[in-house]
Order: structure tokens, then C-alpha cells, then sequence
């Protein structure tokens, strides 16, 4: 479980950052403060879906 969700972070850490750069460079690029809201968002989706993801590549499969 622990590389799992080692991995769900790393992933995170890239995916959230781009997608905070993509969708708030505006922001950035004027030394603002992002929407917090947003960028919390832009990390919590991919680690969700990592997560998920890979837990469900191991769950036994049901009929």
C-alpha cells in the first residue's frame, strides 16, 4: 500500500502543478496569489484518481 500512495503523491505533485501553471499562469506569472480553492483542486484530482486507480488495477475482480 505504501508505494502506492507514494506514487499517488508524486503524481499529484507533477500533475497539480501543471494544471496550476495551465489554469492560473495569469496569476502566477504576475506574482498574485493563485485561487487557493483551484490549485488545492488541481492537487487533490490527480492524486484521487492515481489512487483509485491503482487500487482498483489490484482489487480481485468481482462477477
Amino acid at each position: 500500500m505504501r508505494p502506492i500512495l507514494i506514487r499517488a503523491i508524486i503524481i499529484s505533485m507533477i500533475v497539480g502543478s501543471l494544471l496550476t501553471l495551465i489554469n492560473q499562469f495569469e496569476r502566477v506569472a504576475a506574482l498574485e496569489l493563485p485561487n487557493l480553492w483551484k490549485m488545492g483542486l488541481s492537487y487533490v484530482v490527480p492524486f484521487c484518481v492515481s489512487l483509485f486507480s491503482a487500487l482498483a488495477a489490484k482489487a480481485p475482480p468481482t462477477d
